[in-house]
């Protein structure tokens, strides 16, 4: 199982974090700060799996951005690095290449997509096809909402 999902920066800025177990606030970012730190420091040609406190830690760098993710030490790193494959994929097929940008202004669409493929830190969804038509069914209900809103605030509804 899942414990938690981080993406951060070549600087070490998080961009995005999920958490599947409950963790205090001084634990959450004391486990920023030295995963941030430990997987900055290592080589390019080193292995994106290690070992930290109880847990296996599997990370990936795509372009600017690492996505880091923390499993149970049972669970298989090659299907974790999947599931960390998966969402990039879904990121650049939503976003068109996606990048450092696309997550900082479209943060809610990126936690959104989260959400569709991970539940309780567990693959929910598996086809790119079906989150994406969420998102997009998502997004199309939004516009529609704030046309409401507009219509309504001119009294035209």
């Amino acid at each position: 199982m899942i414990q938690y999902v981080l993406l951060f920066s070549r600087q070490g800025k998080v961009r995005l974090q999920k958490w599947y177990q409950a963790f205090t606030q001084k634990e959450k970012k004391k486990i920023q700060r030295e995963l941030v730190a430990t997987i900055l420091a290592r080589r390019t040609k080193m292995c994106n799996f290690l070992e930290y406190r109880e847990l296996k830690v599997v990370y990936k760098r795509y372009a600017s951005l690492y996505f880091c993710v923390a499993v149970e030490p049972g669970d298989n790193e090659l299907i974790t690095l999947e599931i960390v494959h998966r969402y990039v994929e879904l990121l650049d097929k939503y976003f068109g290449s996606v990048c450092e940008l696309d997550i900082i202004f479209n943060f809610e669409k990126a936690y959104y997509m989260l959400d569709e493929l991970l539940v309780g830190g567990e693959l929910q969804e598996s086809s790119k096809r079906n989150i994406i038509r969420a998102v997009t069914a998502q997004d199309m209900l939004q516009e529609t909402d704030e046309r409401t809103k507009v219509l309504e605030e001119y009294n035209l509804i």
